[in-house]
């Protein structure tokens, strides 16, 4: 019988990435997506239900033809296109470790390469336009001082979302040292320092809700009182930026995401003279070479630079080569 693609995908999910390699909820969730959505078009092409596949009807022609799929179709991003085939290529890795039959399959598979993606400069809100965001909720109202808390909490931490959202009241530490514990990807753990202004407002905020400093709950809910999701922290950006446009018509331009205000902080700390290594460690990237993309797009340092070498704006005058052959190689 050929292998069965039900019983990869259980010890994949339950062993390997649960067990083996301790994979973090927002990892099992992409990955999740990713595979379900190649069977479900596998399952399609082949006429057979999801159940009866087989690992042999996932070769690498309908692994190609589901990345084309995923864009042309979907209108999905080579960005997102490259994260499914992560995922893909992740359980087929799995795959060939645990069924030698299937290698050949795998190898084809693991062969396939990202495709190259446009990288762009980090965007980053101006001072005076993330003053307005900071200034838009109405903290007249529990909701509105809950939006101010969480916004200046991303401005000044330059936490992830998912970091902000999950924030317990143990997590944190209000008095010297004030500091936060977050959790990032891959279940890594990082401390971050607290500004006097953030910490005032976590402060209250935690005491108009009654935490206790050691307790295990959530610092920002919704209106229900559970957590604060990903989306709901997102909606109160979008909310704040309404808002902000009142008194700001310049946030128009841009597209205001938790994420911009991530690299914000990132900008302010490389101008005020922050090493990358501890921009780095103070963001939570696994390489410095990400945090890099801070100081390629720091055209006013550039600028600075330019100035203190004293180079000439002049146009100078073009190489004109003396030896014959670098003549003919010049006209060529």
């Amino acid at each position: 019988m050929p292998p069965n693609l039900a019983g990869f995908l259980e010890t994949f999910f339950g062993r390997r990435l649960l067990q083996q390699k301790n994979a973090s909820p927002a990892t099992l969730a992409s990955y999740r997506d990713a595979i379900r959505l190649l069977v479900l078009y596998a399952s399609q092409r082949t006429g057979r239900p999801p159940c009866g596949l087989a690992v042999a009807d996932l070769d690498r022609d309908v692994i190609l033809d589901f990345l084309e799929h995923l864009e042309r179709v979907r209108g999905n991003s080579a960005r997102t296109r490259n994260a499914r085939l992560t995922a893909i290529r992740s359980f087929f890795r799995h795959v060939a470790a645990s069924d030698p039959a299937s290698l050949g399959i795998a190898q084809r598979v693991l062969a396939i390469p990202n495709k190259r993606t446009v990288t762009e400069p980090p965007r980053h809100l101006p001072t005076p336009e993330v003053a307005a965001l900071l200034n838009a909720p109405d903290r007249e109202t529990i909701r509105g001082r809950r939006d101010h808390t969480l916004l200046l909490f991303l401005v000044r931490t330059g936490a992830r979302v998912s970091e902000a959202v999950g924030v317990d009241a143990a997590d944190l530490r209000l008095e010297a040292p004030k500091q936060v514990l977050l959790r990032g990807k891959g279940s890594k753990q990082r401390v971050v320092p607290l500004a006097d202004d953030v910490a005032r407002a976590l402060q209250a905020l935690c005491r108009e809700r009654g935490l206790g400093r050691d307790e295990r709950r959530p610092v920002f809910v919704g209106a229900r009182g559970e957590r604060l999701t990903r989306f709901g922290a997102t909606h109160v950006v979008h909310r704040a930026v309404k808002r902000a446009l009142v008194r700001d018509p310049a946030l128009a331009r841009e597209t205001v995401s938790p994420h911009i205000l991530r690299h914000t902080l990132a900008m302010r700390l490389l101008q005020a003279g922050a090493d990358l290594m501890t921009i780095q460690a103070w963001l939570g990237h696994a390489q410095v070479a990400t945090t890099h993309r801070y100081a390629e797009a720091d055209v006013e340092m550039m600028r600075r630079a330019l100035g203190g070498a004293g180079v000439s704006t002049g146009t100078p005058s073009r190489f004109r080569p003396k030896d014959a052959v670098l003549r003919l190689l010049e006209n060529a």
